[in-house]
């Protein structure tokens, strides 16, 4: 697995522990100074239940049908760029961002299709559909096969095939490639989170696996995230595995403390260039 770390998981510290661009979200000649700004620590999968009120008792026996706050305002609009070309997009302004209730999206889903439960305060999840009323997906260090609705554990819901600008798979092999992982467990995994498994089921790219591609040396990853209609903030990675982190990192938090994050960085960058350069890390890290 070439970098791959056994049993170590990743994540985000703050924004001011990385290097920023323009403020005004404007690209420079040389481009953003962003790094990656994580931490080894529990994985999202595990901190799902942290959040909920649900205790282990209950979760036994909850059958999925409780419906959980969702407020699509609260998203984060963003785009993954790889050297230049845009490989994601997410705008919850478009049609296709609707969100439903499983109940009704089993009548949307095509075998092959990628679903993304969503929430407030909590990792999006996702999944294969692969028929039948059932998704494969993984959950808390396990590739299970599930009924949607179970799945959904009382999130809104939605088809997610477009964001992701690869060339998909046919519908049969993404079942497959799907099926074929069911029962597998914590160290024979190759993914770190719920998106990089369904995303690989269908597009088969390798860069969704742990390890695919080695963090040193140039960063061809970019992250733009978008502040407001006129302004972004672009992060820079070295594997499209460490930037699905921090983006749903960011979609866990919310776009209100996403934005304030920046904000709050961005004045502390403008404190530091007014004062001595060379005594701040961060400065430090951006001219090397």
């Amino acid at each position: 697995m070439g970098n791959q770390v056994d049993k170590m998981k990743l994540s985000h510290q703050s924004y001011a522990e990385v290097p920023t661009v323009d403020p005004n979200g404007l690209d420079t000649e040389e481009g953003p100074r962003i790094g990656v700004s994580y931490i080894f620590s529990t994985d999202d999968e595990e901190q799902e239940g942290e959040n909920s009120n649900v205790d282990g008792a209950d979760k036994e026996h909850r059958t999925g049908t409780e419906q959980k706050h969702y407020d699509k305002r609260n998203e984060v609009d963003c785009a993954v760029f790889h050297r230049g070309e845009c490989i994601y997009e997410k705008s919850v302004k478009t049609a296709g961002m609707e969100t439903y209730s499983p109940e009704i999206l089993l009548n949307k889903c095509k075998a092959g299709d990628l679903v993304e439960f969503v929430t407030t305060g909590q990792y999006p999840h996702w999944a294969v559909y692969v028929g039948d009323f059932q998704v494969v997906h993984l959950h808390r260090a396990e590739i299970k096969n599930s009924f949607l609705t179970e799945a959904s554990q009382g999130r809104r819901c939605r088809i997610v095939n477009e964001l992701y600008k690869f060339k998909a798979l046919s519908a049969d092999m993404v079942v497959q490639n799907a099926m074929e992982q069911v029962g597998g467990k914590d160290g024979e995994l190759s993914w770190r989170n719920s998106e990089c498994f369904a995303a690989w089921c269908r597009f088969g790219k390798r860069e969704f696996k742990m390890g695919a591609e080695i963090r040193i040396g140039k960063q061809p990853y970019r992250l733009k995230i978008l502040m407001s209609d006129k302004q972004s903030h672009m992060l820079e990675f070295q594997c499209l595995e460490d930037l699905i982190m921090e983006k749903r990192r960011s979609d866990q938090v919310g776009r209100t403390s996403v934005v304030q994050e920046l904000a709050n960085h961005l004045n502390s960058v403008g404190e530091i260039k007014r004062g001595d350069p060379l005594s701040d890390p961060i400065t430090a890290q951006t001219a090397q």
